[in-house]
């Protein structure tokens, strides 16, 4: 009898485990894994946001870690890949006008 009763007891704190687990930790996976798609899908001509809120064009992506930014014409800057914050496509505009 005393098994069953720990086992009551023991249930709530697993039914928690289970409702956080789909609530918090799967999106919060599949957001890291979709970020992490979207970094290294980073080509030259795409429009970037660092972690640091510098905005530029991608001019060169040959290294798998670093890629070389424009930020205004002629200054370029070297950045690591994981230090991209979002990517922007060719044609979409940096910032909402409203």
């Amino acid at each position: 009898m005393d098994t069953n009763s720990a086992v009551v007891q023991f249930l709530p704190f697993v039914l928690i485990f289970v409702i956080m687990y789909f609530l918090i930790i799967r999106p919060q996976r599949q957001q890291i894994k979709k970020h992490a798609e979207l970094v290294a899908n980073a080509r030259r001509g795409d429009t970037i946001v660092t972690g640091g809120g510098i905005v530029g064009k991608i001019t060169n992506a040959t290294d798998e870690n670093e890629v070389t930014v424009e930020i205004s014409e002629g200054v370029k800057i070297k950045l690591m890949r994981k230090s991209i914050a979002d990517v922007r496509s060719k044609g979409e505009p940096a910032g909402d006008a409203s």
